[in-house]
């Protein structure tokens, strides 16, 4: 039994990734398959885990399984918080030498971000262009 065998040695989240890596990861690799399907609660009856979904969730979404597996995690499905026995986690398979990226991909509102500097430097700043415009809310002759 799989859980007997690796009990001693790992901590329940190891137990989790190396049950992954043997079950589903190697096997989808032999098969030559681009993407891979993880149910969580799949995995927690498989190494019996009792009420562990969230430290199930978090060990098939950490950087450390998707580096040592090389996969890039594509999208997980089920409630928002992301933590549900229902919750399938979506991966794609890298190339053996291909790692994934350190960095998590950027927000693209943060693209944006000094977009104006320009525009606010030629009116005194962003700070003083706020002023004048709270100054002139009302309009000539309206009070606060």
């Amino acid at each position: 039994m799989f859980y007997a065998r690796f009990m001693a040695n790992l901590t329940h989240a190891d137990l989790v990734r190396e049950y992954a890596r043997l079950e589903y990861i190697e096997p989808a690799k032999a098969r030559q398959e681009s993407t891979i399907r993880i149910v969580a609660g799949d995995v927690q009856k498989a190494v019996r885990l009792s009420n562990r979904v969230p430290l199930v969730c978090q060990a098939l979404k950490s950087r450390k399984f998707l580096n040592e597996n090389h996969l890039i995690l594509e999208k997980w499905e089920g409630p928002p918080s992301g933590i549900s026995t229902t919750v399938t986690f979506i991966y794609r398979l890298l190339d053996e030498g291909q790692q994934p990226s350190a960095k998590p991909p950027e927000w693209p509102f943060l693209r944006l971000r000094g977009i104006a500097k320009e525009v606010f430097s030629d009116l005194g700043g962003g700070e003083e262009f706020l002023r004048k415009e709270r100054e002139q809310f009302y309009g000539p002759g309206e009070g606060s």
